[in-house]
């Protein structure tokens, strides 16, 4: 006895892929990483606000270099950061909330960011530094995240 049994179906390799094409999946962490990223901004974006009203109200608290080349006026310093601290703060709330535009101007303003920082280096060095490496991170959560 017999029994006839159709064709099996046997399954692809397991390096191929069939049917369309798709991008690679987002992984569970890179997700919150964007979150993550979001608060940064949110958070700094506050932090360069106040250190912009700082330098405008021309605090002592920041040392200045003499012969540094970029060297600008302390309040020319305080409107820059207090501009571009507001915008990022308000990217960085949209970011949160999942806006696909708020990424990629978000990279754009983090980078300014980056380059104000460099710049601010004599004035205020450690924090400087500091917002320096936490920018870049952010700019990496930003930039590897794909929507599903």
């Amino acid at each position: 006895m017999s029994s006839s049994v159709g064709p099996t179906a046997t399954p692809p390799p397991a390096g191929s892929r069939t049917g369309a094409s798709r991008p690679p999946q987002n992984k569970g962490w890179v997700s919150g990483m964007v979150l993550f990223a979001g608060v940064l901004m949110l958070v700094g974006g506050v932090l360069e606000v106040f250190r912009g009203i700082m330098a405008i109200a021309e605090d002592d608290v920041f040392v200045s270099t003499p012969r540094y080349v970029f060297r600008f006026d302390l309040t020319s310093w305080g409107w820059i950061h207090l501009v571009i601290g507001a915008l990022i703060a308000l990217v960085g709330f949209f970011v949160i909330k999942g806006a696909a535009w708020a990424r990629i101007t978000g990279i754009f303003l983090v980078s300014l960011g980056v380059i104000g920082n460099f710049l601010d280096l004599p004035y205020y060095p450690l924090w400087s530094v500091v917002v320096i490496a936490l920018d870049v991170f952010v700019i990496w959560a930003l930039a590897v995240y794909r929507e599903d």
